[in-house]
């Protein structure tokens, strides 16, 4: 059985500094609670890996605000102004990703292999600095795993030990960034009793997981 943590506890277990991954998709799945917990203590030269950084106000769009993140990793960063101003200001370091390759890349982190072959980016500015591979004629692009300190999940429910379920399309990244997180940390909607989740309904076994986050 996992004691669950406030979310003031668990965001103190972040130090400055840290790279986090942040489940979510347009802020859909992220764990809010504990996103605002972050952004109360203050701590700033944060990395964040993420499918995108939502909108002000909203998911990671409130570390974005807060001043929060040095470094981004993410797919796109069209809905969120501010971003893209910091980005153009050079306040945040932002590494734009093709989406696809974003999610191998944290999933070749998590299973740990030595990175992923794929297409995509061959002949663009995607290609630069990176090596290419010739696999039986065809070339590709060497991408490097991902992994972080910390991944943040956002989850529907968690039972006692851990197992997580996610609700509909909240599912997301979270169950990739589970696997690539050095230290996981889930804030679920509810806590349940174990045998609630059935086993086909876990997505992420609590033998992943190190903190749940309580309501409240």
């Amino acid at each position: 059985m996992k004691a669950p943590l406030t979310a003031e506890a668990a965001a103190a277990l972040v130090p400055e500094g840290s790279s986090l991954m942040i489940g979510g998709f347009m802020g859909v799945g992220s764990p809010e609670r504990l996103i605002d917990a972050i952004v109360a203590r203050g701590i700033q030269n944060l990395t964040v890996i993420a499918n995108d950084t939502a909108m002000p106000g909203k998911g990671i769009g409130k570390l974005i605000s807060a001043g929060a993140v040095s470094h981004l990793i993410a797919s796109h960063i069209g809905l969120n102004p501010e971003t893209q101003a910091k980005m153009i200001s050079g306040e945040i370091v932002c590494e734009l990703v093709p989406q696809g390759t974003l999610i191998e890349r944290i999933r070749a982190g998590g299973v740990g292999l030595g990175g992923i072959l794929t297409p995509t980016g061959l002949g663009t500015e995607v290609e630069e600095g990176k090596r290419k591979i010739t696999v039986e004629g065809r070339d590709y692009l060497l991408e490097t795993p991902l992994k972080a300190d910390f991944a943040l999940i956002g989850a529907w429910q968690a039972d006692y030990v851990g197992n997580l379920c996610y609700l509909l399309t909240a599912h997301n990244f979270n169950p990739m960034m589970a696997l690539a997180g050095a230290t996981v940390i889930a804030e679920p909607e509810a806590i349940v009793p174990v045998g609630v989740i059935p086993p086909d309904g876990v997505k992420t076994p609590g033998v992943l997981v190190d903190h749940l986050v309580i309501r409240g």
